[in-house]
């Protein structure tokens, strides 16, 4: 939203008694001085946000990222692109669409809409949920903030909760990529009859902050268990999108980019190799690779690339077999 929008907002909202209009913009305009680096700022005007009682920063959302201890979030530098990563086409249409939105959000705005910020992964592990959050963070040139279940789940009641709605206190006033992986620790089905209420009150927390976050905070939820979720999870999330195994084709690419890496023939044909290969994810294809690729650095300069990806093959093998 423009600066202008911002500041007539900040009077309609002063002159209508409009709480909700009042949060969500001095909201906006914190993440937007936080994106110029001027966090001072940014703070002063989340604290303002309290009236008479200023809101100090929590000390639970200490930033892991600036090198504190016990944070409830902690920072991946982004490094992946979208078009580094092999997905389906529907899924690599869907990214970039919501990548344009959030790029174009004042001419969504001007019209009256919000740009889409809620995406839902699920899929096997190790195909790539985690790698296109980070690819998402990186084309919107965001952070990318990852929970940290092990300091965001309490074991006393109701503590999970709060530390949850400091959580999400904390990501409004940044425009930021909040990724959750194994979203089914959190999200889990709350008719399951072998939970306990309070599983069942911090799904409600959960869903009810979600529903809150304005549309600068892009929500990324991974899950290798989606059966796991609950119902009321899956509407909340405007993108869901399905990460599957790798096909025969998508690893004769990756073969065939390995091959351009190194500059020389592997010594079997990308096609054969991706149908001997039994990898079920991208992330054996990666580990694959970068197996071969050890032993030839490492039996350079006469390295027989032939013979490396023939052991490799086998030794793969027989790992797929135990």
């Amino acid at each position: 939203m423009s600066r202008a929008d911002l500041l007539v907002n900040l009077v309609k909202a002063g002159s209508e008694g409009d709480q909700r209009l009042l949060r969500t913009t001095v909201e906006a305009m914190a993440a937007e001085e936080r994106a110029k680096h001027h966090h001072q700022l940014a703070d002063r005007l989340v604290q303002n946000l309290g009236g008479d009682k200023p809101r100090p920063r929590a000390p639970e959302v200490v930033r892991s990222y600036d090198g504190g201890h016990g944070g409830l979030l902690f920072e991946i530098e982004p490094r992946r692109t979208l078009d580094a990563l092999l997905l389906n086409n529907s899924v690599r249409t869907a990214c970039r669409e919501l990548v344009e939105e959030q790029q174009r959000s004042d001419l969504l705005r001007s019209y009256g809409l919000e740009p889409r910020h809620r995406v839902l992964l699920s899929g096997p592990p190790g195909n790539g949920k985690t790698s296109l959050a980070e690819a998402l963070a990186s084309e919107l040139m965001a952070p990318l903030f990852v929970v940290r279940y092990e300091a965001v789940i309490g074991s006393f009641l109701g503590e999970t909760s709060s530390r949850l709605k400091r959580l999400f206190d904390f990501v409004r006033t940044h425009q930021c990529v909040l990724f959750f992986d194994e979203f089914d620790t959190l999200g889990k089905e709350r008719g399951d009859t072998h939970e306990t209420g309070e599983i069942k009150r911090v799904v409600s927390s959960l869903l009810l902050q979600i529903d809150a976050l304005p549309s600068h905070v892009v929500v990324v939820t991974a899950t290798n268990h989606a059966e796991l979720l609950d119902r009321a999870v899956w509407r909340r999330f405007q993108l869901r999108l399905d990460m599957p195994a790798p096909t025969e084709a998508q690893k004769e690419v990756w073969f065939v980019e390995l091959q351009k890496k190194l500059k020389a023939p592997l010594g079997v044909a990308p096609k054969t190799l991706a149908a001997k290969l039994p990898a079920t994810s991208f992330s054996d294809l990666e580990q694959f690779c970068e197996d071969i690729q050890r032993r030839y650095v490492l039996a350079l300069p006469g390295a027989d690339l032939k013979k490396i990806v023939a052991e490799r093959l086998k030794q793969w093998q027989v790992r797929f077999t135990m």
